[in-house]
């Protein structure tokens, strides 16, 4: 069984952000980066998969150069070999990405494709979907478990208010997997030297249709949230303070 799971190089999730100059987009000079962390979710549940059902695992990233560091770990975490589409673009229309992912997943003829959920910097959730709809296969989002069941999956969606839905998809399918699916594991220092030896496809954004851009979206400004501090006194009957008091931290700051 081929399984391809599709990831993102984001910033780190700790790191210091500041707009760049002309505010389009973030400074990346001296940023650290890692996985997407919805994706090392679809990257566990591709290696769980594997390890119960056998096959391979196949990761595809779309990024610039620094994106083969995240690749390298997917290696070492025990994935089988992946391919790195290149590209120096920084804002992607999902549709755009999709488009590229599926040029380079269709010679593959994968049987399960996986992906996050959405990405930590951009969190559009649309890549997976678009991702299934040009490659003419079924798919399902939002998933916190996922079983074989001969030819075909049964796996579980979150739903709103606490709600679950099991659905049954034949295979080839694609899913996009929720954060805290499973325990995250850590590559090992067998599996860090082992990566090094294993195979990483280099395709040119350009040679699968063109380099991508923004397409329809369009970022003016990125700027961090204003700070303000304001304070309120409540006079009078200490009894009817104490029930504002009460009101305002229930329904305005929504701490109780």
């Amino acid at each position: 069984m081929k399984i391809a799971v599709c990831i993102k190089q984001s910033p780190a999730r700790d790191a210091v952000l500041r707009p760049a100059p002309g505010g389009a987009w973030i400074e990346e000079t001296d940023l650290a980066f890692e996985i997407n962390e919805p994706d090392a979710y679809a990257l566990e549940e591709g290696l769980q998969f594997k390890d119960q059902h056998g096959g391979e695992v196949v990761v595809v990233c779309l990024g610039p150069a620094r994106a083969a560091q995240t690749i390298r770990e997917a290696l070492a975490k025990g994935a089988d070999r992946a391919i790195h589409i290149e590209s120096s673009a920084v804002m992607v229309d999902p549709l755009a990405t999709a488009q590229l992912l599926a040029a380079a997943l269709r010679p593959e003829q994968p049987d399960l494709i996986l992906t996050g959920l959405q990405s930590d910097d951009l969190g559009y959730g649309q890549t997976g979907v678009a991702l299934a709809e040009l490659l003419g296969i079924p798919h399902a989002t939002i998933i916190m478990q996922v079983e074989r069941d001969g030819a075909s999956l049964v796996v579980k969606r979150e739903l709103e208010d606490g709600w679950f839905q099991r659905v049954r998809l034949p295979l080839p399918a694609l899913l996009t997997i929720q954060s805290g699916i499973r325990k995250l594991r850590y590559a090992t220092l067998m599996g860090i030297k082992k990566a090094k030896t294993k195979e990483i496809k280099r395709l040119a954004a350009a040679d699968l249709g063109g380099e991508p851009d923004a397409g329809g979206i369009a970022v003016e400004r990125v700027y961090l949230p204003e700070k303000s501090k304001h304070g309120q006194r409540f006079t009078g009957d200490p009894k009817e303070a104490a029930a504002r008091v009460v009101e305002k931290l229930r329904f305005e700051a929504r701490v109780l």
